[in-house]
């Protein structure tokens, strides 16, 4: 039987070291000092009979149990955010927090200027992003609201579509003034290209167009890394259209020729539908994602 003196500091700690790796690091991301962590730690073991921990010179690796309590532990934890965030307000105020997942990408490169002005006209508004592809955050409500390229189609989210994403090939025009614009496709083939290195669904999206692996000489799968590199000059890659409209210098190549289109849905979960804050969001969100 497990021992009504677990405190949820303790699942807390328990969690962080097991994501970290070591206490140190849990100390440092939970704001506390390792001996607070470890005695958390220390606690929880003592409490459940077992250990969690495989003590070593090499450092800490996770016993069968804690592998097996890992799962319920980080659930635990997402539904202690999800009650904070709806005890954040009314569900009927425009006020509190809202937890919002989008890509990296969107994520770093389109929201920041699309919720400015939002959380500019609503005072008591919070916005937490968080960088992620996994629908499974907003089904086990570790986010309210995610911005998708692809439709949800699980059971238990509302999901609407905002907008057909143009990709397109675009470099900068140091680049092109350096090495020419190509006018083809077979003229690719002298140039510098930026693309994904082992992401299966973007290869699949550029392979359509003509594009292929062995083709990219600067193989990424972070996007943010390929985005940087075009704008460095470095060479010729593919980008939201929305985003190269607002980096200066970068210039369309073949735009007639080798273009494609991503469906951008918004998604939340259904038991959030008439929270105002969530709705709110939303609809900004519909209204000026760029199209």
């Amino acid at each position: 039987m497990i021992s009504p003196t677990i405190q949820w500091e303790h699942w807390r700690s328990f969690i962080a070291v097991a994501e970290l790796g070591s206490l140190s690091a849990a100390a440092r991301g939970l704001g506390l000092t390792q001996p607070t962590v470890s005695r958390h730690i220390d606690l929880l073991e003592q409490a459940l009979g077992a250990t969690l921990f495989l003590r070593s010179p090499q450092g800490l690796a996770m016993s069968d149990l804690g592998q097996q309590l890992l799962p319920e532990a980080r659930a635990m934890a997402a539904s202690a955010a999800a009650l904070e965030r709806t005890a954040s307000a009314p569900h009927d105020a425009d006020r509190g927090v809202v937890r919002l997942t989008a890509s990296e990408v969107v994520g770093a490169e389109i929201l920041p200027r699309v919720l400015g002005p939002l959380l500019a006209k609503h005072p008591g508004l919070e916005v937490e992003l968080v960088l992620s592809n996994r629908n499974e955050d907003l089904l086990h409500r570790e986010a309210d609201l995610a911005v998708r390229m692809v439709r949800p189609t699980q059971a238990g989210l509302i999901a609407r579509k905002v907008a057909d994403v143009r990709i397109g090939l675009f470099a900068h025009a140091s680049y092109l003034a350096a090495r020419g614009t190509p006018r083809s496709l077979p003229e690719l083939a002298g140039h510098v290209l930026i693309g994904p290195d082992r992401d299966s669904a973007a290869l699949a999206a550029l392979t359509g167009t003509g594009i292929t692996r062995r083709m990219i000489r600067f193989r990424c799968d972070r996007e943010s890394a390929q985005l940087n590199a075009i704008r460095a000059g470095m060479g010729i890659g593919a980008m939201q259209g929305g985003i190269a409209q607002i980096a200066p210098g970068l210039r369309p190549v073949l735009p007639d020729s080798i273009a494609f289109e991503l469906e951008c849905w918004l998604a939340m979960h259904a038991d959030l539908r008439s929270t105002a804050r969530v709705r709110m969001v939303m609809d900004h969100l519909a209204a000026h994602l760029p199209k």
